[in-house]
């Protein structure tokens, strides 16, 4: 069955649609974001007489999730593109202009072009997990923002009295939610084994297992381990011109930024306890890499070994992976 293109521009209140009909004519219309306005969507569609439409939407996290769910389950192909794509199509086609309307066009326009791949929505444990483990994230950064205010407030004491009183709540939300997080994984078979697996290496802790799990989502979505590593942002951006421009390489930071945040500090930990981690940072130390190259290879290294433990169902072996 043939797909017409169709670009979706989501915001918090409202998503811009831009079909692309077989013509090559555009039709735009703008919905509320509620299920009222995917109902809306689907009659729009009806009424263009489309049967089937590829929709491609950005990767937005909740603002977007909600209509590509809707879509995959009306028999649409919905594709979730990282915003960096669309950013780079832009650029490429000297874009200068930046409103809803042009966004759904441009996004539109990549899917016909380009086809992306077709999406999956995780399976509903793993949406769970993942806003549990985002939950869990948004506690303690609110708990350390208002330890920061207990530290510098002086005199005040209702002030000082409230922020006790409020890090006392949060302290319990916080074990509250691991609690919810423990309770969940053991309540699924499939969750618990990867848990598990995850565990089985040293540097990772079962809220970073958790947080993999809720990020990576399903493994089997990626071909290799260096395309999770890529997925992550964890490659390295080589920056070089001519003979005469030598920078420092960067991670490209091009991917998922939670997924990163949860590798920051297990792999600080791996580098000392886990032995091809601690290998490898020793390597590029004696190579003369700065610590944030040192640690950014840590954190690719880990998220490689996360993949391989995943993806054969075996626990982590030191003599069974070579060091790299």
């Amino acid at each position: 069955m043939t797909t017409s293109p169709l670009g979706i521009d989501v915001s918090k209140l409202k998503f811009d649609a831009c079909l692309v009909r077989d013509s090559g004519k555009l039709r735009h219309k703008g919905f509320p974001n509620t299920p009222a306005g995917f109902g809306q969507l689907s009659d729009w569609l009806a009424r263009h007489r489309v049967g089937r439409a590829h929709a491609c939407l950005e990767a937005t996290g909740a603002y977007s999730e909600a209509l590509a769910t809707y879509l995959h389950e009306q028999g649409h192909l919905v594709s979730v593109i990282n915003p960096a794509a669309i950013k780079a199509y832009a650029q490429s086609r000297l874009s200068r202009v930046k409103t809803d309307k042009a966004d759904s066009t441009l996004i539109a326009q990549f899917c016909a072009e380009r086809r992306p791949p077709p999406w999956q929505p995780p399976a509903a444990e793993v949406r769970e997990l993942q806003a549990l483990a985002r939950r869990l994230d948004a506690l303690r950064e609110m708990r350390q923002m208002e330890a920061n205010r207990l530290d510098v407030t002086a005199g005040a004491a209702a002030v000082r009295a409230s922020l006790v009183g409020h890090l006392a709540f949060l302290d319990e939300e916080i074990t509250r939610t691991e609690g919810l997080i423990r309770s969940h994984i053991d309540s699924h078979p499939g969750l618990r084994e990867q848990r598990d697996l995850l565990l089985s290496i040293p540097g990772i802790g079962s809220t970073t297992a958790a947080k993999l799990l809720g990020e990576i989502l399903d493994v089997k979505l990626y071909e290799g381990a260096r395309q999770l590593a890529a997925f992550a942002g964890l490659t390295p951006r080589p920056h070089e011109s001519g003979s005469s421009v030598r920078k420092r390489a960067r991670l490209s930071k091009t991917g998922a930024p939670r997924l990163r945040k949860a590798l920051y500090f297990p792999a600080i930990v791996a580098m000392h306890h886990n032995p091809h981690v601690r290998a490898l940072s020793e390597r590029l130390k004696e190579r003369g890499k700065c610590p944030m190259q040192v640690i950014g290879a840590a954190m690719r290294k880990l998220i490689h070994i996360a993949y391989g433990v995943l993806k054969s169902g075996r626990p982590f072996d030191p003599e069974l992976l070579k060091t790299s």
